[in-house]
């Protein structure tokens, strides 16, 4: 290597250091309008008087909706830079905040109020279409500022920053609509989180036009259809866990829309309990996220697949023993914030791991919309079964948790023994390890050692 070349890497290792620092600040900032898209469009939606059907709907549609925009998305990534790609489909994300104020207004002037929770169906899907646009070229971006050999732990550092900002916003947007609540102003609460969730989007959009971009050469061979994905899917191990993944969170969706209407309408909980108690998963899955991210690079990441894939099969049948706070917190929610937090970073790394650079934007975006079929057909079965289940000996939602349950528990045991690690990592055989892992990772009130989605 030459001097002139040798200055050159330096200059883009630089870049690229620079910008990861950027990517951590865009994503505390994305973190602040997603904490309000995840967390109260189905609150907006219950207080709008959505059937609980449609509620379903709200994950259902656009889940399968998103990743079909993917399909089209990533193929953008041929003909223009990833950079430019995201920017724009940002942009045209903050737009689509302006119908959901603008159903709130109509909602507060009794105007058309038969058709808003409809309306709010339609213009979330949009939202959720331009959302995911960006997901294939970013994800192919991102991949190419980050070092292989310590991905595990700095995207361990940034979802950990995330969390620390989700759980901040989401707490503190929930004591602001109980305030407003009690003097009949919660409309007002609503139009206020859109509009910080604009204000956020468009300052994390100033982080990523400030990231450097890596030069990229994408070959016509390194094409290959979503048709030839799907019919070479169940023979490779990339194939195979994209179908794992599908099944888990199909699963996970035929029991996820309705933890909200759970508490909300069947325990009364308030806004601020309601968040309490859905963000100590975010709590726990900080507390862990490092950890597991720890975990991966030296373990790899099929080991926290079959530790983790357990743990969320028994997340919603916990549900069923308890309404009391403190149990949904300390036993229910710490479940939930330990399993999907090993689970998310794994299949996020996996995905880094099985695929090329060239082929990595077109691969997700397959991936994607082979999840977003697992998620519209799993909330799809949770919105027949709430409408038409009708059972006595229990609340057909804590039913609904139940078969959930048992269809997290089954994808694993069918797919697991399907697919293997990519990489070659140190041998993990030992209980003792995991068990020091926690207790070192997990500490709560008392010293004491523990031995999102739901």
């Amino acid at each position: 290597m030459n001097k002139k070349e040798s200055i050159n890497q330096r200059d883009e290792d630089k870049l690229k250091r620079i910008s990861r620092k950027y990517s951590i600040k865009d994503g505390v900032f994305a973190t602040i309008k997603e904490s309000v898209a995840s967390n109260y469009i189905s609150p907006f939606a219950i207080v709008l008087n959505s059937p609980n059907y449609l509620i379903a709907m709200l994950s259902s549609i656009p889940g399968l909706l998103g990743p079909i925009s993917e399909l089209f998305s990533s193929r953008l990534i041929e003909k223009y830079p990833r950079k430019r790609i995201v920017l724009q489909s940002v942009f045209f994300e903050i737009l689509t905040w302006i119908p959901l104020i603008i159903i709130a207004l109509l909602y507060n002037y009794g105007i058309i109020i038969n058709l808003l929770p409809l309306m709010l169906l339609i213009f979330f899907s949009i939202y959720v279409i331009t959302s995911n646009a960006a997901s294939p070229a970013w994800f192919s971006w991102i991949g190419d500022l980050v070092e292989e050999k310590h991905r595990g732990r700095w995207f361990g550092k940034r979802n950990f920053i995330m969390g620390i900002t989700a759980l901040i916003t989401t707490i503190s947007a929930a004591l602001f609509l109980d305030f407003l609540k009690k003097k009949n102003l919660i409309m007002l609460g609503f139009i206020s989180l859109f509009l910080f969730a604009i204000i956020a989007r468009i300052i994390s959009r100033y982080y990523l036009s400030k990231q450097y971009e890596p030069n990229i050469k994408i070959k016509k061979e390194n094409y290959f259809s979503f048709l030839q994905f799907i019919k070479k899917s169940p023979f490779n191990n990339f194939g195979r866990f994209a179908i794992f993944r599908a099944m888990i969170n199909g699963a996970t969706l035929i029991a996820g829309p309705f933890f909200t209407v759970y508490m909300l309408r069947d325990l009364g909980f308030n806004y601020t309990t309601f968040i309490i108690v859905s963000m100590s998963t975010t709590l726990f899955t900080l507390l862990s996220v490092k950890s597991w991210g720890r975990f991966s690079d030296k373990y790899g990441n099929y080991e926290i697949f079959k530790i983790t894939s357990i743990l969320i099969a028994f997340i919603p049948i916990l549900w069923i023993f308890s309404p009391n706070i403190f149990y949904l917190i300390f036993v229910a929610q710490l479940v939930s914030g330990i399993a999907w937090a090993g689970f998310n970073l794994a299949a996020s790394n996996y995905v880094f791991d099985c695929v090329t650079p060239q082929k990595r934007g077109l691969a997700f975006s397959y991936y994607e919309v082979l999840n977003g079929v697992g998620v519209f057909i799993g909330a799809g079965i949770g919105a027949i079964l709430v409408k038409y289940l009708t059972i006595n000996f229990m609340n057909p939602i804590l039913f609904i948790f139940i078969i959930s349950g048992i269809c997290r528990l089954l994808a694993g045991l069918v797919m697991l023994p399907r697919i293997r690690e990519v990489k070659c990592k140190q041998e993990f055989n030992s209980h003792r390890e995991l068990k020091h892992l926690l207790a070192k990772t997990i500490k709560i009130p008392f010293g004491l050692g523990i031995k999102h989605h739901q």
